[in-house]
């Protein structure tokens, strides 16, 4: 980001605006929503400024403009509509060190005025660092329908009773009345009008400390697809914006961590290949203590939590004490590696029968028995095969197949960084080398009447 986002205390403070038409007239009317003290510089005003200032809306100054007028400012704004004057105007104002924003000028700002949605105390900004003020009006369209006319109110009621909510409540509950506040039929009886119902229904919630609303299982075990940010499900966000603690795993986009709350604990549990600093036992046993603890929950996997990422040893670990858990299923990466090749898993008349195995077990770092499912219309994803791909190779070799098999190679699916290779199996490991590929690897193997290549082509996304 060029700009940072951040919503400034404007009670009292004293912004300065200089010009006397419209552009002047509209920031006015921007300020004048806030608690601040408006200061408007100009020989003549509007119609329109000249009423503020007969109401005593606006202090209005008609003398020679100087850097003393500037001096302990929150913000000013030039808005002569004169581009060479603006400029001279924006000298003065640095030259007392304040914070400027000059008109159709974004080279001279030091802040840029966002598009807002206002629903007092609720305030969403809109920036485009300048670059794209007909985008920012869009999606400010969009943010208005989404948001009901009166939530601001809903809002400030739950403000003044945030006090009496923490006389009464944990921490835990707090925030499970809250998400129930907005998610359900407090906000919902609010929206249609029923105000004072709804806010019964509040003060009966805090006093009693019940409300009708589930809470999630303390530990969610939640997939963040094989790669990008945005495979990751709603339900997975919505977790992570909860969660008190995340436990992430080594191949995580960072991305994916900025979707949750600001404050929220985030610890890397992750496993290099060969190196294992974090073995599963210290997790299991991390995870534990978090929930024990009264802290929710996220252990965040890349992929889904039920294929090949031990899930269940960490679900087991969590029932031997008690713990309840929610899986959140994500987009495994055999699927991801399918799609960044434009082609399906199955498909009818083609191949139905679909296998997702690994390269290795538990037991002495084994290769699985999974050759024998290598027939007509039968598919092979292996999930951790590069290191595993000369064995694999041999094993073929022996069982006189290695000609006959193609295999597909897609190495960091859905990431920036994303190859595909294609070879067949009596190659394997020579096109691993020559294209410098390591794990993560998904590997898809298909006998040689029914081509490995998926007829996809199409631009990875």
């Amino acid at each position: 980001m060029k700009t940072f986002p951040m919503f400034l205390t404007m009670t009292d403070r004293r912004v300065v605006i200089v010009g006397g038409g419209e552009q002047a007239a509209q920031k006015c009317r921007l300020i004048l929503k806030t608690d601040a003290q408006v200061e408007v510089l100009a020989q003549s005003l509007d119609a329109e400024l000249q009423d503020l200032a007969d109401r005593g809306r606006i202090t209005w100054t008609a003398t020679s403009i100087t850097a003393a007028h500037f001096a302990d400012t929150a913000l000013v704004f030039v808005a002569t509509g004169c581009p060479g004057m603006d400029a001279a105007l924006h000298a003065l104002a640095k030259c007392a060190g304040a914070t400027v924003n000059v008109v159709d000028q974004p080279e001279l700002c030091d802040a840029i005025t966002p598009s807002i949605v206002d629903r007092d105390p609720v305030v969403v900004a809109i920036g485009t660092e300048g670059t794209a003020p007909v985008l920012a009006r869009q999606i400010k369209t969009k943010v208005e329908d989404m948001l009901e006319p009166r939530l601001g109110d809903l809002a400030a009621l739950a403000g003044r009773l945030r006090s009496f909510a923490a006389q009464r409540l944990s921490p835990r509950m707090r925030r499970d009345l809250w998400r129930w506040v907005f998610n359900g039929p407090v906000r919902a009886q609010h929206q249609a009008g029923a105000e004072q119902h709804a806010a019964r229904m509040l003060k009966d919630a805090i006093a009693t400390g019940e409300f009708s609303e589930a809470a999630p299982a303390p530990v969610a075990l939640v997939g963040a697809g094989p790669g990008s940010s945005d495979l990751i499900t709603l339900r997975g966000v919505k977790r992570l914006q909860e969660a008190d603690v995340i436990f992430y795993d080594r191949l995580i986009d960072p991305q994916v961590l900025e979707l949750a709350r600001r404050d929220a604990r985030r610890v890397y549990v992750g496993k290099a290949p060969g190196c294992h600093s974090w073995p599963q036992d210290k997790i299991n046993a991390v995870l534990v203590a978090a929930a024990l603890a009264g802290e929710r929950v996220v252990r965040l996997k890349c992929g889904d939590p039920g294929i090949f990422a031990r899930g269940a040893e960490e679900a087991d670990a969590l029932k031997a004490v008690g713990v309840t858990y929610e899986i959140v299923p994500g987009v495994t990466a055999a699927s991801g590696a399918a799609a960044a090749t434009g082609g399906f898993l199955t498909e009818r008349g083609r191949n139905d029968t679909l296998v997702l195995t690994t390269g290795q077990t538990a037991e002495d770092n084994a290769t699985p028995d999974w050759m024998h499912f290598l027939q007509k219309r039968s598919r092979v994803v292996v999930y951790m095969g590069v290191s595993a791909a000369p064995q694999i190779e041999a094993r073929l070799r022996a069982d006189g197949l290695a000609a006959l098999v193609d295999v597909q190679i897609v190495a960091n699916a859905q990431r920036p960084d994303q190859k595909i290779e294609t070879c067949r199996a009596d190659e394997l490991t020579a096109s691993l080398e020559r294209a410098g590929i390591t794990s993560p690897a998904i590997l898809t193997l298909m006998l040689r009447d029914e081509p490995v290549s998926m007829r996809g082509h199409l631009q990875a996304v």
